[in-house]
């Protein structure tokens, strides 16, 4: 292998891109993050992995008049395996999201069935990517999630993509990204994934997450739809910028699948995010 100066060969250099890949081992052949954390296997990430780690678990969100004006909702992935999606409309949940993408080097396994199997009991269903801004850029991102699951339709039963941006399970907690560097990435995502689909993508994060690794910005709150995380009696506070979200995840620990989430309004908004 010849070697110029200090640098290297591409097919090093691509040697070395793989291995950043991959999590480091500890001293039992686990998975383990610099900081000694045990690390799951790359793609299997999913929506608010992170959440209770993090933020924790408070009180669970009562009913009365507040539920009344919002929508039962479920997002799944790889991990749900094949969902019962006729148990979950019966139970009222209308909407789902699904993983589609995670990085450049993941698609869900599961899918087919998921993405299918919501749209066909009746659910106003929608896609999610997983975000690694460790790992590739955000335009490259968008276009494996457009590519790969993530595209738009208007039938009045689509909805426009999300950006799942929360914590790193695999390391740094921000990707090793400076504040700046992440509202960049993030923007080149959605930017990106407007131009291959027509739609703005939605947002999902937790006001915590997004205050330390982007500086709280509100850069994106004039476009994107906000997906908040808090697994507690009320959202809390929003990150910068959004006045109200648009949709919540309110615990890990549903019925029949664990994460549920509540659209801030009712079904005829459903419909209409996903008509654009």
């Amino acid at each position: 292998m010849r070697v110029h100066g200090s640098g290297t060969t591409p097919l090093a250099a691509a040697a070395l891109a793989a291995l950043a890949l991959l999590p480091l081992a500890g001293p039992a052949g686990a998975a383990q993050a610099p900081d000694g954390r045990a690390v799951p296997p790359r793609g299997s990430a999913s929506m608010g992995m992170g959440v209770l780690s993090h933020d924790g678990r408070g009180s669970a969100p009562g009913g009365g008049s507040a539920r009344a004006v919002q929508t039962e909702g479920v997002d799944v992935s790889s991990h749900n395996g094949d969902v019962a999606w006729p148990t979950l409309w019966n139970s009222g949940v209308t909407w789902a999201y699904v993983k589609a993408t995670e990085g450049t080097y993941y698609k869900n396994t599961s899918f087919t069935q998921q993405y299918n199997g919501s749209y066909d009991i009746g659910m106003i269903r929608g896609t999610y990517h997983f975000a690694t801004p460790d790992t590739t850029t955000g335009a490259a991102q968008a276009d494996h999630f457009a590519d790969n699951g993530g595209g738009w339709s208007k039938d009045g039963r689509t909805l426009p993509g999300v950006l799942d941006i929360e914590w790193n399970p695999y390391g740094a907690t921000c990707y090793g990204k400076s504040q700046a560097g992440m509202v960049a990435w993030i923007r080149e995502f959605t930017d990106r994934y407007r131009y291959r689909t027509g739609r703005d993508a939605v947002i999902y994060t937790a006001t915590s997450w997004w205050t330390q690794c982007t500086g709280n910005s509100a850069a994106f709150a004039a476009t994107n739809p906000l997906w908040i995380a808090r697994y507690a009696a009320t959202v809390g506070e929003l990150p910068a910028g959004w006045q109200y979200y648009t949709m919540w995840q309110y615990t890990s620990s549903g019925p029949t699948v664990g994460d549920h989430n509540r659209f801030n309004g009712d079904y005829s908004r459903v419909r209409a995010l996903a008509n654009g």
